[in-house]
């Protein structure tokens, strides 16, 4: 945790809570922009920025499959930090941060602001012309990567106009449903704030695994959007990780067929599978100690669509 700047205290998962006890998640700090032409102050360049990564995250995760779809990998340098969570949060581990020689994560955040607040997140998108950190919120990262690279990026439009309210309105059931509904089930501090999670969680794979099972290829049909990169992250993560160390144990994605079948599509896209690794994912999950004390990581479960995904 920092405070005015300086790490405090040892990380912990919950920072805040609501009401009912329930895991209220932190606002991302640094919310600035790129654009081709700079006019936000942040200018469009190959070799000017650099992603910082947990392949354990989500959110992160998020970022490093546009990076890949948009074709920015040799526009937009890249760092995975060590997926074991620490008593000062992510660390660099064996991976040395290529910029500044840090060790730990929330140092980035302190170099960005001698008076920051709050947990040092992934993802970080670092500018390395002004020193500064860009944004570390992963919805803007995507659209960023998606529209504010101009020419320098490539691949499918993620965003587009025509399906801007469609993809909005996903968005808006998909993320408190699903995306942090999984949070808020694992990291619920009473029993009615988990049971209402819970219930909330298979309400929206329950409406998705209908709305998948009628032979459409992406959540928008044919069109491969931000939305299906939203659903996919946790998707992905769901019977190696959500299923057991965040107790979303009704039913395995694998009992979803339409579900099934979608995650194997999505991984099947060029350099999807490059941003998967479920090592990192099951080491990073079953390493945070509030949740599993003596940090053991099960060896299962067995997924067959995972087994060359590291």
């Amino acid at each position: 945790m920092l405070v005015d700047g300086k790490w405090t205290e040892d990380w912990q998962p919950v920072q805040a809570k609501d009401a009912k006890g329930g895991f209220v998640r932190q606002v991302s700090s640094f919310r600035n922009w790129i654009t081709p032409d700079g006019s936000s102050g942040f200018k469009a360049e190959a070799g000017r920025y650099h992603l910082y990564v947990a392949y354990i995250c989500p959110w992160a995760s998020r970022t490093l499959m546009a990076r890949k779809l948009k074709g920015l990998e040799g526009v937009i340098g890249m760092t995975a930090v060590d997926p074991v969570l620490t008593a000062q949060g992510w660390t660099f581990g064996e991976n040395a941060d290529p910029l500044h020689g840090a060790t730990y994560l929330h140092q980035l955040y302190s170099r960005a602001d001698a008076h920051v607040n709050g947990r040092a997140t992934v993802p970080v998108l670092w500018d390395k012309a002004t020193g500064t950190l860009v944004s570390n919120e992963s919805a803007d990262i995507v659209r960023m990567m998606n529209s504010g690279f101009g020419n320098l990026a490539s691949g499918p439009d993620l965003y587009p106009a025509e399906l801007a309210p469609q993809i909005d309105a996903l968005n808006d059931r998909i993320y408190p449903g699903l995306n942090n509904g999984v949070y808020r089930a694992g990291f619920a501090t009473t029993q009615v704030a988990y049971d209402e999670a819970f219930a909330l969680v298979f309400e929206t794979l329950d409406w998705l695994e209908s709305m998948m099972a009628d032979g459409r290829k992406w959540l928008l049909g044919n069109a491969f959007t931000e939305a299906d990169i939203r659903t996919f992250v946790t998707l992905v993560r769901f019977d190696a990780a959500y299923h057991g160390i965040f107790k979303c144990n009704r039913r395995r994605l694998s009992d979803y067929p339409a579900l099934q079948a979608y995650l194997e599509r999505v991984l099947a896209l060029p350099g999807v599978a490059e941003t998967v690794k479920i090592s990192h994912i099951k080491a990073g999950y079953y390493s945070i100690k509030t949740l599993n004390p003596n940090g053991i990581v099960p060896l299962g479960p067995d997924l067959p669509w995972a087994r060359d995904l590291g």
